[in-house]
């Protein structure tokens, strides 16, 4: 009885942090937004309910095409960090020997030891115009001036993909460790080409380190604000913008949480989509044996 009572209580222990900061800094705040959202303003400090604020969204085409061209920039972010990252974890989990993969980790860890607003400098101090990469293509001869590389779609790719890899590389590494050696062994002893281990054998084994991946990497992209604002300057029509502008320039907050709750309905949709395509559900994607 008495350690039953203990184990009960253990439980509760470990359980509570986790519940409190799910209620108080996720919950509570999301449902607070969800509030706003339906409020409309008819006059001075005088509200009423409706979905008025989401009918003008819907009839603001710049506003859902933003939310568009950022679910569409961050799928193709989230495809290009698969790419990138996936052979980096196939690496560590599969070739490179067990004493120096804390190693290879570690690397992968280094741009994470300073904030986004650093990293994103750091790659204005490369790609402006009067930057390392612009003013060693002048010194080599290969441009006659500088060169403007910032402020475009591709560099916006670039700081999101960097930003985000490790995302993509820590879950799919996780998954392909406890992948068997001898069943590449099998795959090839049975005359399987590499191509044909990696389709038939590797990638539906990584299947749910992938889908983990992604599903982290696109909701971290979407959310993104300072990579996107700095890389792409004005043009980059980024939503969180939209969000930012709503709350901060314009003091609209019942627009602004309208925005929110949009981006994370949209973005959940999404999610939803890429489980149905992939045959794959967050039970087994999330807590794999």
């Amino acid at each position: 009885m008495l350690r039953s009572d203990t184990g009960k209580l253990s439980l509760i222990l470990l359980m509570t942090p986790f519940v409190l900061w799910i209620v108080l800094l996720i919950l509570l705040p999301q449902l607070g937004i969800t509030f706003v959202s339906l409020r409309e303003k008819i006059g001075p400090r005088q509200y009423e309910f409706g979905f008025g604020n989401y009918i003008a969204f819907i009839q603001e085409p710049i506003y859902w095409n933003t939310l568009l061209r950022t679910a569409w920039m961050s799928i193709l972010v989230t495809v290009m960090s698969l790419l990138v990252g996936f052979p980096i974890a196939f690496y560590i989990a599969k070739i490179a020997q067990r004493r120096s993969r804390a190693g290879l980790f570690l690397l992968c860890l280094i741009p994470l030891w300073v904030s986004d607003l650093v990293r994103a400098f750091g790659w204005i101090v490369l790609l402006r115009e009067t930057g390392l990469i612009s003013g060693a293509l002048q010194y080599v001869g290969l441009v006659n001036g500088p060169v403007e590389m910032l402020y475009n779609d591709v560099t916006v790719v670039i700081g999101l993909v960097y930003t985000v890899v490790l995302f993509m590389i820590v879950p799919l590494v996780s998954t392909l460790d406890g992948m068997d050696n001898s069943m590449l062994e099998a795959g090839y002893n049975l005359g399987g080409s590499r191509l044909t281990v990696f389709r038939r054998i590797i990638v539906p084994y990584a299947m749910p380190g992938i889908v983990s991946g992604c599903i982290i990497v696109f909701m971290l992209t979407a959310g993104s604000y300072l990579t996107p604002i700095l890389l792409g300057g004005k043009n980059s029509m980024w939503f969180t913008e939209q969000i930012y502008d709503q709350f901060i320039t314009r003091y609209n907050w019942e627009a602004g949480a309208t925005f929110g709750v949009l981006l994370l309905g949209f973005t959940s949709m999404v999610i939803w989509l890429g489980l149905k395509l992939t045959g794959q559900n967050l039970a087994s994607t999330v807590a794999k044996d």
